[in-house]
C-alpha cells in the first residue's frame, strides 16, 4: 500500500492464513486517503466482510461503491493515457496501450475523451488480453484454491517479500525462499467449443493435472486459458501442491503458449 501513489494502480493479492489467495485486487488511489478496489462482483461481499475484521480503531470506512463507479477498458494506438474528466486511468499490463478507466457514475460515457484510434474493449476482449498478459483472476469458484505463487503473483509484482507481517506471509515467503514451486499458472490453447469455467479440473494430454484459472474463446473452436499445472510431468507426482480440485475432470490436448514474463527457476 505504501507503493500506491495517487492516480496510479497496483495489483495485489488478499490471502488467508494458509497463503491461499482469497482475491486478486486492483487498487486505485484517488487521493492519499481514498482508495478504490476493483475485483469480480461475486467476491465483493466476502472480501468486504473479511477486510472489515481489520479495521479495529482505525479511522476509515469500507463500503461497496459499485453503484457509484464504473469501469471501462480501452486500447490506445500509442502509449498515451486517455484523458478523463474525473476518476483515474491506469495502464494494466506494462504495454502502455491497454488502460483501465475507473470513473464515477452517472454519465460515464460523456466522461471519456478518447484519443484518435482508441477503442473500448468488450469484457471478452479484456479477458483475452489478460490471459495473453498472464494476469490471473480469482472468482468465487477459485477463491482460496491457490497459493500466491501458483497464480504467478510474484511474477506480476502483486506480492511483496520486503514488507512486514501480512496474512499468509509465512507460507508465501517459505515457498519463495526455501523451495521451488512445482505448480504454476501457465497459458494454453485448446481445440474445443465449450469454454471451461474457473475451477474446472482435468488432465493435459501429457498426463499433467490442471485447474482452470480463467478461459475465453479464441477464434473458431479454439479456447485460450490460464491453468495451474505442474511445470513438468514429474511434478504431477506431488499431489500436496495441487490446490482445490473442483468440477468434473476432462482431458485436453493443449498447446502450450508463452507467457510475457519468465517463471522463476
Amino acid at each position: 500500500m505504501e507503493l500506491l501513489q495517487p492516480r496510479q494502480s497496483l495489483l495485489a493479492g488478499l490471502h488467508n492464513p494458509q497463503g491461499r489467495t482469497v482475491a486478486v485486487l486492483r487498487l486505485f488511489a484517488l487521493a492519499a486517503d481514498d482508495v478504490l478496489v476493483v475485483l469480480p462482483r461475486d467476491l465483493a461481499a466476502p472480501v468486504l466482510s473479511r477486510l472489515r475484521r481489520y479495521v479495529l480503531r482505525a479511522k476509515l470506512t469500507l463500503g461497496d461503491e459499485s453503484p457509484a463507479w464504473g469501469v471501462v477498458g480501452v486500447r490506445t494506438p500509442a502509449p498515451e493515457a486517455p484523458a478523463i474528466a474525473s476518476g483515474v486511468a491506469a495502464c494494466v499490463d506494462g504495454s502502455a496501450s491497454r488502460w483501465m478507466l475507473v470513473m464515477p457514475h452517472p454519465g460515464i460515457a460523456g466522461n471519456i475523451q478518447l484519443p484518435a484510434g482508441t477503442r473500448a474493449l468488450s469484457r471478452g476482449e479484456w479477458r483475452q488480453a489478460d490471459i495473453a498478459a498472464g494476469l490471473p483472476q480469482v472468482y468465487a469458484a477459485t477463491s482460496e484454491a491457490f497459493v500466491a505463487q501458483m497464480l504467478n503473483l510474484d511474477c506480476v509484482s502483486a506480492v511483496s517479500f520486503r514488507k512486514g507481517c501480512y496474512t499468509g506471509q509465512e507460507i508465501i515467503a517459505r515457498a519463495h525462499y526455501r523451495g521451488r514451486v512445482k505448480r504454476r499458472m501457465q497459458r494454453f490453447r485448446v481445440r474445443a467449443r465449450a469454454v471451461p469455467a474457473p475451477g474446472d479440473t482435468g488432465r493435459l494430454g501429457d498426463g499433467r493435472s490442471f485447474v482452470v484459472v480463467d478461459a475465453t474463446p479464441s477464434g473458431e473452436a479454439a479456447i485460450e486459458l490460464l491453468a495451474v499445472a505442474p511445470l513438468t510431468a514429474a511434478g504431477n507426482q506431488d499431489e500436496g501442491d495441487t490446490g482445490d480440485t473442483r468440477g468434473q475432470p476432462v482431458v485436453l490436448d493443449a498447446e502450450a503458449l508463452p507467457l510475457p514474463y519468465p517463471l522463476p527457476d
